[in-house]
């Protein structure tokens, strides 16, 4: 895609600075942003699909995807990312991210300034926008930060939660078998496995049947480095993941 030159302003709060090598976690630089976001004000989610579980659960709000993208990004380690389908439900906690911020960042869809295509990310947080890439898969990200300032999170990989069968199938309609771990290792598989397609670009992720939720449940430790799969903008440390989780679809290991 042609890209606009870089420019110096701010985006999403964040100057464009080269980045040390010791990939220490970028978003504790914003840390102080995350305040305007008050995990109290989740709404409990009761649909039919959760009754009788045992465990706290809840959709993330808006407020949650309007924050600086690196301080999302991590925070979406450990949230669960859930699609009810008429086939079924299926959920996996997010375990690998990847931050895209701003027309400066040569790798973001924004890079060439508003397009068609990448519309959703001029628009509100907390809406999914998904699209094909290399014709071949379809990647799912979570829009973050302020109407009018472009930025998502990559949602990379997933440890499976519900609906392993389903996503079985999914992934091996020949009745093949793929190990549970491997499920939805990589944006491609997650989406395939999950049942994201186009249909799902522009869905309001906190009201509709793709949401992430808030199990509460234990992530470890985190861990940055470079993004991965593409060819520019690979000096950013943007991407994220649980240390050590055998879903992470790239390295799994701090370097």
């Amino acid at each position: 895609m042609p890209t606009r030159r870089a420019k110096p302003h701010l985006k999403g709060g964040r100057p464009h600075l080269k980045m040390r090598p010791t990939y220490d976690s970028p978003a504790s630089t914003y840390a102080s942003s995350a305040s305007t976001y008050d995990s109290s004000a989740y709404s409990p989610h009761d649909s039919a699909a959760h009754a009788g579980r045992n465990f706290s659960s809840a959709i993330l709000p808006r407020s949650f995807y309007n924050r600086p993208t690196l301080v999302v990004a991590e925070d979406l380690l450990g949230k669960v990312l859930v699609h009810r389908t008429a086939s079924g439900t299926a959920a996996g906690m997010i375990v690998e991210v990847e931050a895209y911020i701003g027309e400066d960042d040569p790798a973001c869809h924004a890079a060439p300034g508003p397009t068609k295509r990448n519309e959703p990310l001029y628009g509100a947080p907390g809406v999914a926008y998904v699209y094909l890439n290399y014709g071949i898969h379809y990647l799912v990200n979570a829009v973050t930060e302020a109407e009018g300032r472009p930025a998502a999170v990559l949602i990379r990989a997933l440890e499976p939660l519900e609906g392993i069968r389903l996503m079985t199938r999914r992934r091996a309609p020949d009745g093949g078998h793929v190990d549970s771990a491997a499920l939805c290792r990589g944006p491609g598989n997650l989406t395939k496995a999950l049942g994201i397609t186009i249909a799902e670009n522009r869905l309001d992720l906190t009201s509709s049947g793709l949401y992430v939720e808030d199990r509460q449940l234990g992530r470890g430790r985190v861990a940055w480095g470079p993004r991965i799969g593409i060819r520019v903008g690979v000096d950013r440390p943007w991407r994220c993941w649980i240390d050590g989780n055998a879903s992470v679809s790239g390295p799994r290991r701090r370097a």
